[in-house]
C-alpha cells in the first residue's frame, strides 16, 4: 500500500512537470527498466501498444525520454534531474517573457477575490511577501509563521518591517530578532497577513483544498483591519504590563 501511495506521488510530480497521467507513466517505467521497446513497456504498463508508441514519441519531443542510437525502437529516460531542469528553464523563459510582453492591467484591484485551496493560498501568502517592499504584518500560529520562514529570512536580509502576533516559538534566531514579535495565545487556525498596507489576505486554513482566505487591496477595507491588529496588539502589550 505504501509503495503503491509513493507511486502515485511521484506520478502526481510528473504531471505537475507538464507529462499527462499516462506519459508519467510510460516515463516511470523506462526509469525503472532502463532501455525498453514499446512492446515491452506495453507489457508492463498495461497501456496499449497504440498509446504507448505516441506517449514515447511526446516524451522525446517533451525532454524526457530518447531514442536509442542506432535503434528504431528502443527508449531510454532521461535522468530526472535532467528532465526537471529542462522544465524549469523553459518555464523560467516563458515567465520572463510574459512579464515583458503581457499588457498591462488597466485598472487595480478594488474589490475581494476568494484564495481557495490551502495550496494556493500558501502561494498567494509567499508572493505577497515576495512582493513587499516596507512592512509586513501577520497574525498566525507559529506553525503557519515558520512555514514562511524562506520568504520572512528574506525580508530580514532587506531590512523590511517584520511584525508577528504569534502564539509560539518561531525556529529561526534571525527572525526572533529582527521582528517585532506579540505573544497571543489560542490563535487557532486564522491567518491575517498586511503587505505595505496595500493588500491583505484573512482566512482559516486547516492544510485542506476546502481552505478559503479572502484577498483584497481595498483601502477601507485594509484601514480597518490593520486598526484592528494595532488595537490587539495593544492590548498585548497592557496584558504584558498587568503581568
Amino acid at each position: 500500500m505504501r509503495c503503491m501511495m509513493e507511486e502515485n506521488l511521484i506520478l502526481d510530480k510528473l504531471v505537475q512537470f507538464g507529462l499527462t497521467r499516462q506519459e508519467a507513466n510510460i516515463y516511470l517505467c523506462l526509469y525503472q527498466n532502463g532501455e525498453l521497446t514499446g512492446y515491452e513497456v506495453a507489457k508492463m504498463t498495461g497501456i496499449s501498444r497504440s498509446n504507448v508508441y505516441g506517449g514515447l514519441s511526446d516524451l522525446t519531443d517533451k525532454g524526457a525520454a530518447f531514442l536509442v542510437q542506432g535503434s528504431s525502437n528502443r527508449y531510454v529516460a532521461a535522468s530526472i534531474e535532467e528532465f526537471c531542469d529542462h522544465k524549469v528553464k523553459d518555464l523560467q523563459n516563458a515567465r520572463t517573457y510574459l512579464c515583458e510582453h503581457i499588457p498591462e492591467v488597466k485598472k487595480s484591484l478594488t474589490g475581494y477575490i476568494t484564495v481557495e485551496g490551502y495550496s494556493n493560498i500558501c502561494s498567494k501568502m509567499s508572493f505577497m511577501l515576495e512582493h513587499t517592499g516596507q512592512r509586513v504584518y501577520i497574525a498566525a500560529k507559529a506553525e503557519y509563521v515558520n512555514a514562511l520562514e524562506k520568504e520572512l529570512l528574506s525580508l530580514v536580509k532587506r531590512q523590511i518591517k517584520i511584525v508577528l502576533i504569534t502564539d509560539g516559538e518561531l525556529n529561526s534566531t534571525e527572525l526572533k530578532e529582527h521582528a517585532i514579535l506579540y505573544r497571543s495565545e489560542g490563535r487557532g487556525n486564522v491567518v491575517h497577513l498586511i503587505t505595505d498596507s496595500e493588500y491583505a489576505l484573512t482566512g482559516e486554513i486547516n492544510k485542506s483544498k476546502s481552505d478559503t482566505c479572502l484577498y483584497t487591496a481595498q483601502t477601507n477595507f485594509i484601514k480597518v483591519f490593520k486598526e484592528m491588529l494595532r488595537n490587539e496588539m495593544k492590548l498585548i502589550e497592557i496584558n504584558e504590563e498587568k503581568g
